[in-house]
């Protein structure tokens, strides 16, 4: 029987692999992903992951990896259908009935991927004939070796009409196969035969999101070929607005505890994925040669919520980041958006990793900028902004970027950041001697008590971070809210990440192993100064005498306090944006109107 992909997406967004899995491994809870001994190998140690964001289990000792269908079939001996079934049972689901056209349009596609693979082959031979002599010297100037070029499955489409529609049709295949597949082009009116789509052209095989060969990107070897690179048509099994090039294996690569990455790496092309990939960046996709799509940052998403988008630093490259952000705007949600790695002017990622090697790309992507950096940086290069009326366009276009994002909270917090920065850039700034005393009142008090919230936030964050260094089994209990909390305190953060880091390869919470890893990542001195405070951490947490629970019940409220805090000066800090509007329009009655809302007026 056949499934469509809605209904097997369904099935895998109401069954979570760690459910499955857990009834056959004991899993315990490592960050954001379970880990257990291997089910397919006699272990000692846990090297066996479960994912549920991510969708996927991986094992280390036995190099098997999957979702919760391909699991089932590996441990209970189903066919995939009968997996399949199992799974529609615990998700509450109803199979769905036999559908005669599906599957015969399921055979046709099997039948598709299968000529695909023969031409993969035939391209494959073809590079390493004398007829692929140029193209391989073309690969070893770019520093592919053999090996490398066959790990990536790539090959050499002749510079001949017929060369792989020859071999094919004399493998078996039929023109309408070869047409449907995309491989060769029918002429319109069929005064003259079908030709071979792809000639005189490297090839990179595209697959889809399961592993499945579906189709064909050509790279030209004439200077003055009309287009540089050649993708395969639409096809019922290839459709390029919704696939990446290499994102089977990406995944792959990101499920992986060791990769502490947040998200893929998106280049511009299959030879920048390619140079990525060989320098340890594993986990690099592209498009083909288009924009990104709807469809495509919801796959980047579905890998991990951060996906750094790679560009060049040009002019060319700024406006593919800009296009970038139109189409990911109404798409953002809470905890997915995108950063920006922008590249020196010039280069892509393959010139830069092989001028510089793979340290500098890495320090390229860890100062990759948010977002909201991109937005800003966008608006105001798009003119002038010295006078008032071009500043005035400024605010215009930031408030018409925010009626492009969809989820309300998201847009609140933007809109709060952004028009932030355009007061700290451009806003009424007075001067302090002269106007201290023209202040409201209220306004001054409000001041004093952000201050003080500051402060008092500062030191919850101190101290949340501190229990976690003296009682470092805390991480177990309080893990998900620790390394999701909004520490504003840099040094925190830092920390924070430290310890995300070291829990996420960690096998057992260990203080020696904790301190270890922190000073390795030199910040031994931040360590120091947080545990100055370790009588009153230990006083915070319910004394020396508490035990576990106790001391995860007082983390866990003060991890509230915080929360509702930030919350808190998030609403006050909107608030008194619209009062310094207001201020600066005189408006005396909406001012007090204002205060009063924020119970600010003493009055």
């Amino acid at each position: 029987m056949r499934f469509g992909e809605t209904f097997l997406d369904e099935i895998k967004a109401r069954v979570r692999p760690s459910d499955v899995v857990g009834r056959h491994v004991k899993l315990k809870r490592q960050g954001r992903e379970f880990a257990g001994l291997s089910p397919f190998t006699s272990e000692k140690t846990p090297s066996f992951f479960v994912n549920d964001e991510k969708g996927f289990y991986h094992c280390f000792s036995s190099g098997k990896h999957g979702d919760a269908i391909s699991f089932l079939m590996e441990i209970e001996g189903l066919t995939f259908p009968e997996a399949v079934e199992k799974l529609a049972g615990l998700a509450g689901m109803e199979m769905p009935k036999s559908d005669p056209q599906a599957e015969a349009r399921a055979a046709r596609n099997k039948e598709t991927i299968s000529w695909m693979e023969r031409a993969k082959e035939f391209f494959e031979r073809s590079l390493y004939r004398q007829v692929g002599q140029e193209a391989r010297d073309y690969l070893s100037n770019r520093g592919l070796s053999r090996t490398a070029a066959e790990y990536f499955g790539m090959g050499f489409a002749p510079n001949d009409f017929s060369a792989l529609k020859s071999e094919l049709i004399q493998q078996g295949a039929t023109e309408r196969q070869l047409v449907e597949a995309g491989l060769i082009i029918e002429s319109d009116d069929r005064s003259r035969d079908s030709w071979d789509r792809f000639r005189n052209r490297i090839m990179f095989p595209i697959h889809d999101s399961r592993g499945r060969l579906v189709a064909f990107g050509g790279r030209a070897m004439e200077k003055d070929a009309k287009a540089k690179y050649l993708n395969s048509p639409e096809t019922p099994v290839f459709s390029k607005s919704r696939l990446l090039y290499n994102f089977h294996r990406a995944r792959k690569a990101l499920a992986a505890p060791k990769n502490g990455s947040r998200g893929m790496i998106v280049a511009e092309g299959y030879m920048d994925v390619i140079a990525l990939s060989r320098a340890g960046f594993e986990h690099a996709v592209a498009p083909m040669g288009t924009a990104l799509t709807e469809e495509q940052l919801e796959l980047l998403w579905r890998a991990g919520p951060e996906p750094i988008l790679c560009f060049d630093g040009d002019k060319a490259g700024l406006r593919a980041a800009y296009r970038s952000i139109e189409r990911a705007l109404p798409l953002l949600k809470p905890g997915y958006s995108l950063r920006f790695a922008l590249l020196p002017e010039g280069q892509d990622p393959d010139d830069l990793i092989r001028a510089d090697g793979p340290p500098a790309m890495k320090a390229i992507l860890e100062n990759a900028l948010p977002l909201i950096d991109m937005l800003w940086r966008r608006e105001r290069e798009k003119e002038p902004l010295t006078t008032p009326e071009q500043k005035a366009g400024l605010k215009a276009r930031l408030y018409a970027a925010l009626d492009e994002i969809d989820h309300a909270d998201v847009k609140s917090l933007y809109k709060t950041e952004l028009l932030e920065r355009f007061d700290k850039a451009y806003g009424w700034k007075p001067n302090r001697r002269q106007n201290r005393a023209q202040e409201p009142k209220a306004d001054r008090l409000a001041i004093k008590r952000d201050a003080a919230a500051l402060s008092k936030n500062s030191r919850r964050e101190r101290a949340l971070i501190g229990a976690v260094l003296v009682y470092p089994e805390l991480i177990s209990r309080v893990d998900e809210t620790l390394f999701e909390l909004p520490f504003a305190n840099a040094d925190c953060a830092r920390l924070q990440r430290s310890l995300l880091s070291y829990w996420r390869v960690t096998k057992a919470v260990e203080i020696n192993a904790l301190n270890t890893h922190i000073s390795e990542e030199g910040l031994e001195s931040l360590r120091k100064d947080i545990l100055r405070d370790r009588l009153l951490i230990i006083a915070a947490m319910g004394g020396a005498s508490s035990d576990l629970d106790t001391r995860t019940a007082f983390w866990e409220a003060e991890a509230t306090a915080l929360l509702e805090q930030n919350q808190t000066s998030d609403e006050t800090r909107g608030t008194r944006l619209r009062m310094a509007d207001t201020i600066r329009e005189d408006n005396s009655e909406a001012l007090r109107r204002l205060m009063r809302a924020a119970k600010l007026d003493d009055s």
